[in-house]
């Protein structure tokens, strides 16, 4: 269809931000979340019949949250009241909540919309607590934090709880396309953009609808202007994303090339280029809690017994990025990748776990042994169950002869502990036990 090409001012509708324009009003026009919204799914039945219970959507930026509560407050036949966390206080909360009531006097149902709902303190928080048990309001939250962590247990515990996950790549390519031909997108323009640039936007906005709708305008509106068409061209899209690399693919090779060499070079022991292949991922926009969970899973995966003080360290960095994010985050992640790769390295841990599973997968039905069976109920006593059992805590050296390990794997070892740091120490204590065991043992 042939249109005449037309500026991005000359349409009225363009004055609002494309991605408040695109944001569907019904569900068929969603995007994402089908485990909860597709066709016979339970929260796409509950709006459908307008039987709301007050409720929770978590999950991370730009996954549909507002969008959900908006297609809800064109449903309902409730008064639909869209509420700040960041804007409103406690006076405000209240008042809305006389209105309620008053409403629910009169038969008429209330819905509070509580966008980053996480940011209201406790008290806050409480003003609501009465007026969702009585059942003068439904509320509905919006938080990109965890809920059990950041919402009140006793208010939770009157909500739904709703996850909602980042959209893939082809979820938000899907949308892009959508909103190059929707006329409340760029429809009304002769937009050229190549089928693997709309693809980069969607991996650059990482599973976030907003920041892919945010992008696509910044492109369109800074393209190739000719007579009757826009051009968004690889240097555009370049300019407009900034200095995140195009070419880095959070789940294509080049993704885990990096963490590789990241891990191989703390591995070598070399912080110079470890540094290095942590800068190359942040700087080209990798999600810095990615990094820190691969960081504290290497602290005991390569660290291990040799230093125990990295894990804490790795998880302590992790809290850090989890607070501050980028770009402040970036020296909390230097500071781990730094430590991890200087201490001294075991594997013990993580091979001794490989070998008891190897016997684990094998052996899936070996029985406890009956001396460290528990045995609460007399008819267990009867069968033997913990007859024998020695409290190890009531010996002088805090350490009993009994056997552990099924009978048909008695004598089995899987940790051998390494030289390296403060496992050398336990390397020592390991065997004394040992030898205290097979002495006593020979006279059970």
């Amino acid at each position: 269809m042939s249109m005449e090409q037309l500026s991005l001012f000359d349409c009225q509708e363009t004055s609002h931000p494309l991605a408040s324009r695109m944001r569907p009003e019904d569900l068929d026009g969603f995007v994402g979340q089908e485990h909860l919204v597709g066709k016979g799914k339970v929260l796409r039945r509950l709006i459908e019949q307008d039987q709301i219970p007050s409720m929770i959507f978590w999950g991370p930026p730009g996954v549909g949250k507002t969008t959900l509560a908006g297609i809800i407050a064109g449903r309902t036949h409730a008064r639909f009241i869209n509420f700040s966390a960041v804007t409103s206080g406690i006076k405000e909360i209240r008042e809305v909540m006389a209105q309620a009531e008053d409403s629910r006097r009169m038969g008429v149902r209330t819905v509070v919309f509580v966008d980053e709902i996480h940011r209201f303190n406790k008290a806050q928080q409480d003003a609501f607590l009465p007026y969702v048990e009585k059942g003068s309001i439904i509320l509905i939250g919006a938080t990109t934090e965890n809920p059990s962590f950041e919402i009140n247990s006793a208010l939770l515990s009157r909500c739904r709880v709703f996850v909602l996950q980042a959209l893939s790549p082809e979820q938000v390519a899907e949308l892009l396309r959508r909103t190059l031909k929707s006329q409340k997108g760029f429809g009304y323009l002769n937009i050229e953009i190549g089928d693997d640039l709309v693809d980069m936007i969607a991996r650059f906005a990482d599973g976030d609808a907003r920041t892919a709708l945010n992008v696509l305008e910044m492109a369109v509106t800074n393209g190739e202007i000719s007579a009757d068409k826009t051009t968004v061209t690889p240097e555009v899209l370049r300019q407009c994303i900034g200095k995140k690399s195009l070419l880095y693919d959070k789940k294509g090779e080049e993704h885990y090339n990096l963490i590789s060499a990241l891990h191989k070079s703390m591995r070598n022991s070399d912080p110079d280029a470890a540094v290095y292949w942590l800068a190359r991922m942040l700087e080209a926009g990798e999600d810095p809690l990615y990094v820190a969970r691969r960081l504290v899973r290497f602290a005991s995966e390569d660290v291990g017994l040799a230093d125990s003080q990295a894990l804490p360290l790795a998880v302590a960095a992790y809290q850090a990025c989890h607070f501050l994010g980028m770009p402040e985050c970036n020296v909390h992640l230097s500071h781990a990748v730094i430590y991890l790769s200087m201490a001294p390295k075991s594997n013990s841990a993580y091979m001794a776990y490989e070998e008891a599973k190897k016997d684990a997968q094998n052996m899936l039905a070996e029985p406890v042994p009956l001396v460290i069976r528990n045995a609460p109920t007399d008819l267990m006593e009867q069968l033997h169950y913990g007859e024998g059992y020695v409290y190890a805590h009531d010996t002088r050296e805090k350490v009993a002869a009994m056997e552990c390990l099924p009978e048909s794997l008695a004598g089995a070892e899987y940790y051998h502990p390494g030289d390296q740091g403060d496992e050398r120490e336990t390397a020592r204590k390991l065997e004394q036990v040992k030898a205290w065991k097979g002495r006593h043992r020979e006279n059970l």
